[in-house]
């Protein structure tokens, strides 16, 4: 992964390939940020007008290039656009910085090093901009076929330059105990959203369930985790039927994982459930052409929860948390579940499946189930659940829904406070008529319209009384199909790692909402 530094030096006096400077957008012209006083005042104090004279406006996400001037031992000098110029006495807003810097670390992609001059006030903004350099820094690996980021930096080739080697904060302060934890937890936290990423990028061929398992075995064995994996004679004997049932027509059977990190001063548990669909072809429903092409990220939930668990241990953070990875591949073949049938569910419920596509929700309601038996003080299930759910929200937010007003409202919150955009969502009563079955306890399909919702409703009914529940419908943000923008790349996102990272923070310093 890129390496993070923080710098004494002044802008001018580093050498790296470029000199990293912010400009906003002011009322007379493109404003230079804080930051890059070194730098302005090498162009004779003029720098703001040689970037309008080159198109610059300081608008969000713009990039500029020019040669540096004399006196700068960088040889370029790179502007991007932060937006409006806050208001007085306001500084930039932590996503701002953020984005900012995931521009300009995509724009750097090959080079050896980049002196990030953005406006760092205090260790919330080197937290900000070192997030934002090192999450816009992936590029995932294509050579070795099954990702490894860690090792892109050695892997160039025309195609894939590799990420930008080294980023160096200008402004840090190396020996401020606050500046110092703010990098290594930017650090720890942004190698594992990249871990989620490379997991969602890796091809289905190489990544079926029993991969996965492994994958989290060995992440277990090096963080100094705990796991087990049940295979399917253990999920047979266990009587997970929903896991079963989605994973029964393919030839790569299905696993549950449970992965979990202890603190022997935690006083609270969060238990994490997530979909690992690793492939989802609809089995039986199958999807029409156009629709399956991207179905390997389908199991960005299980990737997502996997990441929380071991970022948790690399903290250290006081809070027990557990992690249940339900792992199937979708597929249509003579031992397939048809719609039609019925499944026995862990812990009994039965289950008419409608639509063999609606599967996501089947593994899930067997983990939720499993997880509930421990009884943690709250259980959040991540998954890609639903395309109704982008249709309600689009590409770049996940819906949130719970059993608790106050836990959903603490979830959205989380969700701002790293900069994932989210939106909190119903669980209307009159809907749950919808999911009856004339031959189950209930079908896993309802009404059409407001189908994220029902998908919910469905979920909720495999949670034990008196557990608090919340569910991240992250269907829409989870898989990048279009091009980068800010820190986000293209294809796998790692959507949901930083939301459920600073929920357990939050739930270690006994604020779980």
């Amino acid at each position: 992964m890129t390496a993070l530094t923080l710098s004494t030096s002044s802008a001018t006096a580093l050498r790296a390939d470029a000199v990293v400077v912010g400009v906003a957008k002011g009322a007379k012209g493109p404003v230079v940020a804080a930051g890059a006083e070194a730098v302005d005042k090498a162009f004779g104090g003029k720098l703001a007008a040689v970037l309008e004279t080159l198109g610059a406006t300081g608008a969000e996400g713009e990039v500029t290039k020019l040669p540096a001037a004399s006196g700068l031992k960088a040889p370029v000098v790179l502007a991007v656009g932060l937006g409006e110029v806050p208001a007085k006495g306001d500084g930039y807003d932590a996503e701002t910085l953020r984005r900012a810097a995931g521009v300009a670390a995509r724009a750097l992609s090959g080079s050896k090093k980049g002196a990030f001059a953005l406006p760092i006030e205090d260790p919330a903004g080197a937290t900000a901009v070192a997030e934002g350099a090192l999450l816009g820094a992936y590029t995932y690996d294509k050579s070795n076929g099954n990702g490894g980021n860690a090792k892109n930096a050695k892997n160039k080739d025309k195609k894939n330059n590799g990420p930008l080697a080294e980023v160096a904060l200008v402004g840090g302060k190396p020996r401020d105990k606050a500046y110092k934890a703010a990098v290594e937890r930017a650090t720890a936290l942004v190698a594992e959203v990249n871990r989620a990423r490379d997991l969602i990028n890796t091809p289905s061929n190489l990544l079926n369930p029993a991969a996965f398992a492994a994958e989290a075995v060995a992440a277990a064995k090096e963080h100094g985790l705990k796991t087990e994996v049940l295979d399917e004679k253990a999920l047979k004997k266990g009587g997970y039927g929903g896991i079963l049932g989605v994973g029964q027509g393919s030839e790569a059977p299905p696993r549950l994982v449970r992965i979990a990190y202890t603190h022997p001063k935690a006083e609270k548990t969060l238990a994490l459930v997530g979909k690992g669909i690793t492939y989802d072809s609809g089995g039986i429903s199958l999807k029409p052409a156009g629709h399956n092409e991207t179905m390997k990220c389908d199991m960005s939930g299980a990737a997502a929860v996997f990441a929380t668990v071991v970022t948790a241990a690399r903290l250290g953070l006081r809070v027990n948390l557990t992690g249940w990875l339900a792992l199937a591949e979708n597929m249509p073949s003579g031992s397939a579940t048809r719609p039609g049938d019925v499944l026995s569910m862990y812990g009994g419920k039965t289950v008419e499946v409608l639509n063999t596509d609606a599967e996501g929700r089947l593994v899930l309601a067997d983990a939720i189930t499993r997880a509930g038996e421990e009884k943690p003080d709250a259980i959040v299930d991540v998954a890609t659940l639903t395309g109704a759910m982008v249709l309600a929200l689009g590409n770049r937010t996940f819906g949130i829904m719970a059993n608790d007003e106050a836990f959903r409202t603490t979830l959205h919150e989380v969700a701002g406070e790293v900069g994932e955009q989210s939106w909190p969502m119903p669980l209307p009563d009159h809907l749950r008529k919808g999911i009856d079955s004339p031959v189950a306890d209930l079908a896993n399909m309802g009404e059409r319209m407001g189908g994220g919702l029902v998908a919910g409703i469905f979920l909720k009914e495999f949670v034990a009384d008196g557990i608090t529940w919340g569910h991240l419908d992250i269907a829409g943000p989870a898989f990048n199909e279009s091009g980068p923008f800010g820190y986000t790349p293209k294809g796998g996102t790692g959507a949901a790692v930083r939301t459920l990272v600073r929920l357990a923070e939050r739930t270690a310093d006994g604020d779980l909402g």
